[in-house]
């Protein structure tokens, strides 16, 4: 469950918005002082704030924000305010804002624009990572994890896991893989994707690649 930090003043409002992003399937941690807010900063793991930016103490939205950018610079804000000004979103935008969205608001367009940011922010990047079994693969970062332990393999290797991996039980011959691993310039003996076969497996005992004889491999 991802934790959101919701730091508004208006208390009613407050436990509304927590009722919707709670009935959305977020963990709510509520602040009214942005004093209190600055206080948790970096105390817990938080998945995205909503700050109002003009509260009743001392410290604003403007404040909170430059005290989150200290410690976590890619954890997405939204601000919220009463002013609908250009100048309010320019400079909520300059301190690393995501969204600005202007009081009154409908705490159904909130959750919208938090559901929004969360799947920009995060669930994209989580499509850059594939698993199987014990394995996870890092596409971005070209790196495979076996409980936490990287295993060390070759850019061909990588490239040819990548493709039997992203078609599961889809049927390659030798000469489909030739092409898509090595591309279509290699003019070489496809036995070589034998030879490749052999180290991933060695690699990675768990990879279970089924031959298909006479025509090439299978990943179940």
């Amino acid at each position: 469950m991802l934790n959101i930090c919701l730091v508004e003043d208006e208390i009613d409002l407050s436990n509304l918005i927590k009722t919707y992003l709670t009935n959305a399937g977020y963990n709510v941690i509520q602040f009214t002082k942005g004093a209190d807010a600055i206080d948790y900063i970096g105390k817990q793991h938080v998945d995205l704030w909503i700050l109002d930016i003009m509260l009743g103490d001392d410290v604003n939205g403007y404040d909170i924000i430059k005290a989150i950018r200290e410690v976590e610079t890619d954890v997405p804000v939204i601000f919220t305010s009463a002013r609908d000004q250009d100048l309010d979103k320019i400079v909520g935008l300059e301190l690393g804002s995501d969204d600005y969205i202007t009081k009154p608001y409908s705490p159904k367009e909130l959750v919208l624009r938090v559901n929004n940011i969360i799947k920009r922010v995060y669930k994209e990047k989580e499509t850059n990572k594939v698993t199987y079994k014990e394995y996870l693969i890092d596409v971005d970062k070209r790196i495979v994890l076996e409980k936490e332990k990287e295993i060390k393999l070759t850019t061909l290797e990588f490239n040819l896991l990548l493709l039997l991996v992203s078609n599961k039980n889809k049927s390659f011959s030798r000469e489909e893989i030739l092409n898509l691993v090595w591309g279509e310039d290699y003019f070489g003996s496809d036995r070589v994707v034998d030879d490749l076969i052999r180290r991933l497996r060695k690699k990675m005992p768990s990879l279970n690649v089924s031959t298909i004889y006479g025509y090439g491999y299978r990943l179940l």
